[in-house]
Parts: structure tokens; sequence; C-alpha cells
């Protein structure tokens, strides 16, 4: 079932757009990045709505009110915020289902990546198999050309200065890194609950730091995919009209925690 309804559709998918970009395989998955973030657009986008209605929300004197009021009664807490929430119509775990719908995307088409970049005799032969019969001349395409720029898209991306000959600096990781950081920020709602800001800072330190690592290890297509994905998130967000750059970037307060 992963091969019929993940990698089979990804890797087609994948040799499609090389085919019809020039055969640069860079560009297609920059473009089957787009068609993801187009596929998962209404899933996106009611994450987005959601966060905007929480730090709304979270800045209302009625949430200060209620903080206070039950600061020492963590039940009753609970209950308020999930009523006000509910009002509001926010959902405080609306960014779970986007999130899981990523993953099997970044497994599989880390998967597509590795298998359609195959180079030897055997890892060609197990590209065809996932070839679809009514796809026209799809084996012709095959090897397919992996280098882009510096990159070769196979492998981690490095790169190498002629004063830095030895010491290659991994461009796509940092990038990777930074548009993390920095989309999960800017997307994230603020908090007034202690113990809600600190998961919540966890998780904008993790995720970058993991990305940030698989863009070390893994192939650089994949980088790529990271790095196309985390911009258009922040350019779907900034369309919307709510981007605060200097909230992201720790230069505005966000809403004061109750002691």
């Amino acid at each position: 079932m992963w091969n019929t309804f993940i990698l089979d559709p990804m890797i087609n998918a994948l040799l499609f757009l090389y085919q019809l970009l020039g055969h640069n395989f860079a560009l297609a998955i920059i473009m089957f990045t787009v068609l993801i973030r187009v596929l998962t657009f209404p899933l996106t986008y009611q994450q987005q709505k959601s966060t905007q209605k929480q730090q709304k929300l979270m800045q209302s004197k009625e949430w200060q009110d209620v903080q206070k009021k039950y600061a020492k009664d963590r039940e009753k807490l609970a209950s308020e915020q999930m009523r006000m929430y509910k009002e509001a119509g926010a959902n405080p775990l609306g960014g779970c289902l986007p999130t899981l719908v990523q993953l099997p995307i970044l497994i599989g088409l880390y998967q597509a990546i590795m298998r359609t970049l195959g180079a030897s005799p055997l890892q060609l032969i197990d590209l065809t198999r996932h070839i679809y019969e009514f796809f026209p001349n799809a084996t012709s395409l095959i090897p397919i050309d992996n280098h882009f720029l510096w990159m070769n898209l196979a492998q981690p991306e490095r790169l190498f200065l002629p004063f830095l000959p030895t010491f290659g600096i991994p461009v796509l990781a940092i990038l990777v890194l930074i548009t993390t950081w920095f989309s999960q920020k800017l997307i994230t709602p603020p908090t007034a609950d202690p113990q809600s800001s600190q998961m919540t800072r966890m998780m904008n330190l993790y995720m970058p730091v993991l990305l940030g690592y698989f863009a070390l290890t893994f192939s650089s297509g994949l980088s790529v995919y990271f790095v196309v994905s985390n911009l258009l998130a922040i350019a779907q967000y900034a369309l919307m009209g709510k981007v605060d750059v200097r909230r992201a970037l720790g230069l505005k307060p966000a809403v004061k925690a109750v002691k």
C-alpha cells in the first residue's frame, strides 16, 4: 500500500516534472513542493486561521483575567480555556493534522528521490519497477542527471570554496535551519501559560535542529524540498496579512505569563 499510494505516485510525478522542466531535477523537486503545498493548502489554511484566532484570543483581556482568576486551579483553568477556544473558533490542536500529513510526504519524498537518482544497475532496475506502464518514454529518462549548481542532489550538500578547499560549507543545511526556525516562530501563537510556553520554545528549537540534521546527513534533494516548503509557508502566512516579524525575532513581547 505504501508503494501504491505514496512512493510510486511520487516517483512518477518527479519523473514527469523532470521531463517537463528540461531534465532539471532540482526544478522538478521545487515544482513538486509547490504542488504538495497546493494540495495541502486547505489544511494549512485552516491551521493558520486557527493560529491567528489563538493569537487574538491570548492577547485579549478576558483571557488574561481567566489566567489570573484560576491561576491556582489548573483543572478549572483548563476548562475555561477550552470554553474560550470553542467560543473563539480556535482549535489548540489544529497544527497537529498538517504535521501528521507532512510526515509520510517527507518519508516518501526521501525514498522517491533516492530511488529516482539511483545510478547502479540494480538501483536502475528497481526504479523501472515503480514506473507506471502508461508513462510514455519514462525509461528513456534514466539515469537522472543529479547535478544542480555545485550540488549532487543524491548526496548531502557541501560548498567547497577556493580558500576552504577541505572544509565544505553546508549552505542548504543552514538555510533549512534558519527558514524552519523563522516559519515556526512566525506561525506559533503566543501563550500565557508557563508550561505551554516552555513546550512551544522547545518545539521551536527542536524542529529546526532536527530538520537541519536531516539536511546535513540526507540527500540535498530533500534539503531543497525543506527550504522551498518553508519559504512557501512563510509566503502563505504573509499573504494572509498576519506576519509579525518583530514578534517572531523576539523584538516585541508576546503574551505575559501569569504568575
